[in-house]
């Protein structure tokens, strides 16, 4: 069965730094694209980053030139690097494995239970 754990979440003040981790098993890791979304109350989840096993990368506009995304396929995780946060970055983040087509990201059914970043001003 699928299963993705995303860790690494946390309390960090504005201006500080995180990274996320997502354990993916019950995929053939390499043979998907994988993706980290977040979600605040009252907001659309949205796509963050994206990373193929190929290694082409796709970021949000919100994020450019603060957060880096990589993967381990030995590890079959994939990372999220957050620096220079800010309060707007305060959601729950997921990660996802799907596929590029067309360059966009398509999402799979399976998401991980998400962990909590919380930047405070």
């Amino acid at each position: 069965q699928v299963q993705l754990v995303e860790s690494g979440g946390g309390l960090v003040q504005a201006g500080g730094s995180l990274r996320l981790s997502c354990a993916a098993s019950g995929i053939v890791f390499s043979s998907n694209a994988m993706a980290w979304y977040r979600q605040s109350p009252g907001n659309q989840r949205e796509l963050v980053a994206s990373i193929t096993s190929g290694g082409t990368i796709n970021y949000a506009d919100s994020v450019k030139g603060r957060f880096t995304v990589s993967r381990d396929n030995a590890k079959n995780t994939v990372y999220l690097q957050m620096n220079s946060l800010e309060p707007e970055d305060t959601a729950v983040y997921y990660c996802n494995a799907g596929l590029l087509r067309n360059r966009i990201f398509v999402p799979g059914k399976y998401w991980g239970q998400g962990t909590q970043v919380t930047v405070s001003s």
